[in-house]
């Protein structure tokens, strides 16, 4: 077995093993690569490990994407996958793992790198067997578990769906449509809508906003699996949300809503007009994204039936000369500047904010 650089060309095949897995989640897809490269200029690793057969003919085993986050501010990582939740490796079996990791780890010291970060849904069996020390970087894993994904099993009919929410949750979702509030499901049309709430809600938590480019390059690799909802109140946008539709299930990737609007209850009628899309659609499961237990997001999600599921996030600190692990900035970032950021107008906010946001893979 031997483990190589994705070529040209050769993404279907890469899907093609990404589609067959059964661990597998939308953030593997190889369309990923261009979208991070086209919209901030992050060079990308895709890595598979090929097991040759006597007929000479090359099969996947495995495929670890691996994107270079490289920032001065922020530091200089491999992370699979920034800016979404999941990632990590696949692959048939613990040999095209290890494999794997040990060529992450080769390339990660050529182009100097400071750590890896793969976001996995399952754990990785063999990080705690001794003979995962083969690997020769298993001794710098660090797990971490402190988040979980919120997942909601759909049944047969959204009308099935609403009858099963605790009356609270119901009246919830009937207040906003009393009021006037009207939902749209639709595709890059409602960008524009979309992405205006989305960087006036950024701008008011004091967060550096995506960049609209990055939206654009989505829909252009993904556009037939990405749907987007707008909440409208007197034909002004107040809600809106970004969901991506794989397989048999689908997730909420970015959701917003002005904070000017809350007390109209848009972000329940936003998420009830999704599942309500998917659910008659014959989607299986909705995930929520993720979360940490017992915080607000989390109580959100919770109250619509979603069940949490531990994520294993895997650090892996490449050592600098000194010994000393990579130090990381952005959480201290976003405490000094977040009071700064929540005043600055909209215009120096959404120009300013994708040239920062790009290097923080969270």
């Amino acid at each position: 077995m031997k483990v190589r650089m994705l070529g040209k060309g050769e993404e279907k095949v890469w899907d093609a093993y990404v589609l067959k897995h059964p661990k597998s989640t939308l953030c593997h897809l190889a369309g990923w690569r261009r979208v991070f490269e086209h919209a901030y200029g992050h060079k990308s690793y895709y890595l598979l490990a090929e097991e040759v057969g006597l007929n000479s003919e090359a099969n996947i085993s495995g495929v670890l994407p691996l994107v270079h986050i490289k920032s001065l501010l922020f530091g200089n990582s491999f992370v699979s996958m920034p800016f979404l939740n999941y990632g990590g490796l696949l692959a048939d079996d613990a040999h095209a793992e290890k494999l794997l990791v040990e060529e992450a780890a080769k390339l990660g010291r050529q182009v100097k790198v400071k750590n890896i970060e793969l976001r996995h849904i399952y754990p990785i069996s063999w990080i705690n067997e001794k003979e995962a020390k083969s690997a020769h970087v298993q001794d710098t894993f660090t797990l971490m578990t402190h988040k979980v994904r919120m997942v909601l099993d759909l049944p047969e009919s959204s009308t099935r769906l609403f009858e099963s929410f605790k009356s609270k949750l119901r009246s919830q979702i009937r207040k906003p449509q009393k009021d006037g509030l009207i939902p749209f499901i639709g595709g890059e049309d409602l960008l524009d809508e979309y992405y205006q709430v989305f960087s006036i809600n950024m701008r008011d938590l004091g967060s550096p906003v995506h960049s609209k480019k990055l939206f654009e390059c989505i829909f252009k690799e993904f556009g037939s699996h990405v749907r987007l909802g707008v909440v409208k109140y007197n034909q002004e946008a107040v809600a809106a949300g970004l969901i991506f539709c794989f397989r048999d299930g689908v997730e909420i990737i970015w959701a917003s809503s002005l904070k000017s609007f809350n007390h109209l209850n848009p972000n329940m009628l936003l998420y009830w007009s999704f599942l309500e899309y998917v659910t008659d659609a014959k989607y299986k499961q909705f995930d929520f994204g993720r979360s940490t237990p017992d915080e607000g997001t989390y109580k959100f999600k919770e109250q619509w039936g979603a069940k949490p599921s531990t994520l294993y996030w895997y650090e892996n600190g490449l050592r600098s000369e000194n010994g000393r692990p990579v130090e990381k900035t952005a959480y201290r970032f976003r405490q000094k500047g977040e009071e700064l950021w929540q005043k600055m107008p909209l215009f120096l906010a959404n120009a300013a904010g994708p040239m920062i946001r790009k290097n923080i893979p969270l």
